[in-house]
């Protein structure tokens, strides 16, 4: 636009020079004795318009061809970008086509072109990771350090996630907890450092991040739920062959993880076998009374408390809402053989069959049938419970 504004500009004075020399006579007379020189006006003005332009032109010419070597040095800058961009793009599409090896060189290629640096070599050692190149991993990110020292956190991020796939846990943990020195706050590297205390089995330290994590709205809560189930049934058995133990880390387990089912029956199995079976039904009474589980009450018929009849009491009332469930029945069964309840028992324990076939349900019927001397009957039974036991394997 502006290159068509000066032509219409130089054609116009070019008119009006025409138009101005058209209707003139004047001339201008030159004196350098003994020289004389008579010229016309219009000639004159002609002159020095060629002058000017042509002067003009040397010194546009002359600038040009001194900053002509910052022109050629920032043409191969641009080109050399262009270049080393290219090379990282390429590279990040080879690696998420998971060509790992075309990726690594191309994001070497980026990094001597000074491209990124940090962002290639942690590229770069991710594709040589996945090569199983370790060594040449490593390297990358000792230059990703040199190349880009202010920019720390992407290169230790890449390091523990790349560790910690490796089964190096502890060393990714201390690469974690230098991101975490740096940010405290930072999510991804809590979330990091959960993986590898899950990996490297340190339960407490995962409930501890879990809860972190979950107050800040970081995990979902059923993923929380699930982390911290897991954690605490890891912990229970670790502190399952110790009473005083487990019994102090129960009572820190809050209320409502504690009446889960599954943690629920993983503690009264463990104080059943140190011999606790008051602290086993009182578990065990508390997590059906929140939930009711088919699994958990047939533990409950195993567990020898100081009163049976208030056992039985127990379960009856918890027939009433659970009048179809197979382990119910095959608990109270248990519970009335216990007492000597032959009659109910055996109602019992029927009754658990038609509902349910099973092999706990036949035994359980079978040497009830023994005691009462129905020996054929109790055969019958001990054979239908082994079948069951075998086809189930």
């Amino acid at each position: 636009m502006r290159g068509l504004f000066w032509i219409l500009a130089i054609f116009g004075l070019a008119v009006a020079f025409t138009l101005a020399g058209k209707n003139s006579a004047s001339y201008i007379v030159l004196v350098y004795p003994p020289y004389r020189i008579e010229l016309a006006l219009n000639l004159l003005i002609a002159f020095l318009g060629a002058a000017f332009f042509l002067g003009y032109g040397l010194l546009r010419f002359s600038v040009h061809t001194l900053r002509l070597p910052a022109y050629v040095r920032a043409y191969r800058q641009t080109r050399r970008r262009e270049k080393a961009r290219k090379a990282m793009m390429d590279g990040l599409l080879a690696f998420f086509e998971g060509r790992y090896g075309k990726a690594e060189k191309f994001a070497s290629n980026a990094i001597e072109l000074e491209e990124a640096p940090v962002i290639n070599a942690s590229l770069a050692a991710r594709a040589a990771h996945e090569l199983r190149a370790y060594s040449r991993r490593d390297e990358y990110l000792i230059r990703a350090e040199r190349l880009a020292p202010d920019y720390p956190i992407a290169r230790l991020m890449t390091e523990a996630e790349l560790l910690i796939d490796q089964r190096r846990y502890q060393e990714a943990l201390i690469i974690v907890k230098r991101v975490l020195e740096l940010e405290p706050k930072h999510l991804s590297a809590l979330k990091l450092e959960l993986k590898a205390q899950q990996q490297a089995k340190n339960w407490e330290q995962v409930l501890s991040l879990t809860m972190q994590l979950e107050k800040r709205g970081a995990i979902e809560e059923t993923q929380a739920e699930q982390l911290k189930k897991n954690a605490h049934l890891e912990i229970l058995k670790r502190k399952s062959l110790d009473s005083h133990a487990l019994k102090e880390y129960w009572q820190k387990i809050p209320v409502d993880e504690r009446l889960n089912s599954k943690i629920a029956f993983s503690a009264a199995q463990y104080f059943m076998a140190l011999g606790n079976c008051q602290s086993a039904l009182e578990i065990i009474e508390q997590s059906l009374e929140r939930q009711w589980d088919s699994e958990l009450i047939k533990l409950y018929g195993n567990c020898i408390g100081k009163d049976t009849l208030k056992q039985i009491q127990r379960a009856e009332k918890w027939l009433s809402s659970q009048p179809q469930d197979a382990g119910l029945l095959l608990t109270l069964g248990s519970l009335c053989t216990r007492q000597e309840l032959w009659g109910k028992a055996q109602s019992y324990l029927e009754a658990s069959l038609s509902v349910e076939a099973s092999s706990e349900a036949h035994n359980a019927l079978a040497k009830l049938l023994e005691k009462m001397q129905q020996l054929d009957e109790a055969c019958k039974h001990y054979r239908q419970s082994l079948e069951l036991a075998l086809s189930r394997k």
